[in-house]
């Protein structure tokens, strides 16, 4: 059963002078139940695209449904079925824990004691600061409290955008073993992220970039797809050794992975005049070249 459906949607943002396509025709389709990662650089699109579906602004062109309701003829059913946690700590920073919490409850007629153990794992956390100005917290309770008052209503589907950006890894790591949790009890989650490494803790992803959809598939199904072999290089001096290898007309990509470089040649062939000091080791490529290489061939 499909609980989230998106054809031809595009966006386009009138500054000033200039026109910008947020969205470009972009089409795909998720599972109930599924949790689907769109994976993407900040300008992508990801948040026009979250926005159109939580009916918080209207696409260009395009349809789009969310658990058979159409965004825009049934925008009232839809914000009853969804939790929408944006990419910007937006709860009242001058309320309380509790305070923000009942707030939301109020506002969707529930309770924080009705669906108290929906959110019983993650509150059980921040309850200790209960008491605390939402402002006070630190990034990773700001986002544990959000994720909170998205939930409070027990929706079907929760959109959380770039949920762990700005947050320590330790907090990251705890906030996605939520949402897994959650996931396994059943529900839809559709998340978005900048970071490469989060995509592989999805059942799917998407790839997106300049507004354009550019591979849907499981994170294993994107890397089996690539074809080049990925060799790393340690140098002392990556920045100068990057662009020295730029500049070579046999070398199909080279770019910056943590602290190594990561490079691929034409025709999947080591040129027989690469400099015999430069140590190259083979590697499994990982998401981020799939997703270098799909920017390429566009």
């Amino acid at each position: 059963m499909i609980s989230i459906s998106v054809h031809n949607i595009s966006k386009i943002y009138k500054l000033k002078n200039q026109e910008i396509k947020a969205l470009n025709e972009v089409s795909l389709e998720i599972e109930k139940g599924e949790l689907f990662g769109l994976i993407g650089p900040d300008g992508a699109g990801k948040t026009s695209l979250f926005r159109i579906l939580t009916t918080l602004i209207m696409a260009d062109s395009g349809t789009a449904f969310v658990e058979g309701f159409d965004v825009i003829k049934d925008m009232k059913e839809i914000r009853k079925r969804v939790g929408y946690m944006p990419g910007r700590f937006s709860l009242y920073q001058d309320l309380s824990v509790l305070e923000n919490l009942n707030f939301f409850a109020d506002i969707f007629g529930t309770t924080l004691e009705e669906n108290y153990t929906i959110i019983k794992d993650i509150y059980t956390q921040i309850e200790p600061f209960k008491h605390r100005k939402a402002g006070k917290l630190s990034g990773g309770m700001k986002q544990k409290l959000a994720l909170c008052c998205a939930l409070i209503h027990n929706p079907e589907v929760l959109f959380l955008d770039e949920p762990t950006t700005g947050v320590d890894p330790v907090s990251r790591r705890e906030f996605w073993a939520i949402l897994q949790n959650l996931n396994q009890n059943g529900m839809t989650i559709m998340v978005s992220t900048p970071y490469m490494d989060e995509a592989r803790l999805c059942r799917r992803i998407a790839l997106i970039q300049d507004g354009k959809i550019l591979s849907v598939d499981t994170p294993e199904g994107i890397k089996n797809r690539y074809e080049n072999q990925v060799f790393t290089i340690r140098s002392e001096n990556n920045y100068h050794l990057l662009e020295k290898l730029r500049e070579r007309n046999d070398v199909a990509s080279c770019y910056m992975f943590g602290e190594v470089l990561h490079v691929t040649f034409r025709n999947n062939t080591i040129p027989e005049n690469f400099p015999a000091d430069i140590k190259l080791t083979k590697v499994s490529p990982g998401i981020e070249d799939c997703f270098i290489d799909l920017m390429n061939r566009r």
